[in-house]
């Protein structure tokens, strides 16, 4: 019966988001870029990574998380709002600041996308068949490969198809999962509340865990394609609903976690999903592969788009696509793939905390009362770059 409802759940949603991609929204097709992005690898390992350090704390602290990503994108909207001053050079000091932010950020698209395709081609094999890592990488290279001419040849709008179909099916996938856990903590009651000590170490793990819900910045990025008025409002959205998604999945699956020592890698989730039911660990592993194909077609966008801003158009976004996915197969041959990933982490907590510092710079000469919450923010950002714990090195 479970097993049934639970499909049944999987169908129903993935038919209401196909419906809603398929309206012609102009503010959802913005939203679904952000949206991709954040719900990426960080959902897969975001509730034993949180439950090892905090135990029943661990809803607080994705709070937290949370709490803080939705005041850098306050500030990244403060800058989208006020970005035609930036782009006629008022305040030059700021450009600068501006440019580099770009370039870190840029630099860690790159990575990105490279390591959510190798996790989608990791959980393909492992899933499918075997772990092989030379057929990991031909699959990576094919799929960036794919994407990258994809943009080529179709720009903005063929890339969000893809991601619109994606999303969708993640966000599925996401719906049965949050049911089927829900039945299973019905079924079973007796959490166990076992919250663990707060100290140093687990301010610079949750530092490190504010990157997890990366990815609303790639609506700075649309320039080309939609208004100030409508980036704005997508990333806001898509930072809402990434977070209630969140915060619903921590507390349903705490009670599963509590009383358990689990080990915090990206297939962990398909593990506990065991737990609740037969079918969850297939959907899972389907909501695996679209979160990490999504994600990756988020960043390959954002990268696109940073490319043309930074080259004043001499390169159009399409052939920055071809870029990014060109030098995203150079690095998935590379032995370093994953340990460059940590610095990545580490590029877009930089990139953060420059973007604050232009919002803070801006708010200043513009005498705004907003200025002592962005040195506020900059400040704890400051903290993460310096002394914060990326998710991949805590496992």
């Amino acid at each position: 019966m479970t097993e049934a409802l639970l499909l049944l759940a999987f169908l129903v949603s993935l038919g209401i988001f196909l419906w809603f991609s398929h309206r012609g929204s102009v503010l959802w097709d913005a939203t679904v870029t952000p949206l991709a992005s954040i719900i990426g690898s960080g959902f897969l390992v975001v509730a034993p990574l949180l439950h090892l350090i905090g135990g029943s704390l661990a809803i607080l602290y994705m709070l937290a998380i949370l709490a803080l990503a939705y005041a850098v994108g306050h500030a990244l909207r403060f800058n989208i709002e006020h970005e035609e001053e930036l782009i006629q050079k008022k305040y030059p000091t700021l450009v600068g600041v501006e440019r580099l932010s770009n370039l870190i950020l840029s630099f860690a698209y790159i990575v990105s996308v490279a390591f959510y395709l190798r996790l989608l081609s990791s959980f393909l094999m492992a899933g499918l068949w075997q772990k092989n890592e030379p057929l990991e990488k031909a699959l990576t290279t094919l799929v960036l490969a794919g994407i990258g001419i994809s943009g080529y040849l179709g720009g903005l709008k063929r890339l969000e198809w893809l991601e619109k179909y994606s999303v969708s099916i993640k966000l599925a996938v996401i719906a049965a999962l949050l049911l089927g856990i829900f039945l299973h903590d019905v079924k079973n009651p007796g959490f166990v509340w076992e919250s663990k000590p707060v100290s140093f170490e687990t301010f610079r793990y949750l530092g490190g865990i504010l990157l997890i819900v990366q990815g609303f910045e790639t609506s700075k990025y649309l320039r080309g394609a939609y208004s100030k008025e409508v980036r704005v409002r997508s990333m806001r959205l898509a930072q809402l609903i990434s977070s209630l998604i969140y915060v619903i999945f921590i507390a349903l699956v705490l009670p599963i976690l509590s009383g358990t020592e689990h080990g915090v890698d990206e297939t962990e989730i398909i593990e506990i999903s065991k737990v609740v039911s037969h079918l969850l660990p297939y959907l899972l592993l389907l909501g695996a592969v679209m979160s990490q194909f999504s994600a990756s077609v988020a960043d390959t966008v954002g990268s696109g788009g940073l490319l043309q801003v930074e080259t004043g158009g001499r390169l159009s976004a399409r052939v920055g696509y071809l870029i990014t996915a060109a030098l995203g197969i150079a690095l998935v041959w590379s032995a370093n793939v994953f340990e460059i990933i940590s610095y990545a982490s580490r590029a877009f907590a930089l990139y953060y905390l420059l973007q604050t510092s232009v919002a803070l710079g801006i708010a200043l000469k513009r005498e705004k009362p907003v200025a002592p919450f962005f040195l506020l923010v900059a400040a704890i950002l400051a903290f993460v770059v310096f002394l914060g714990k990326p998710v991949e090195g805590s496992s």
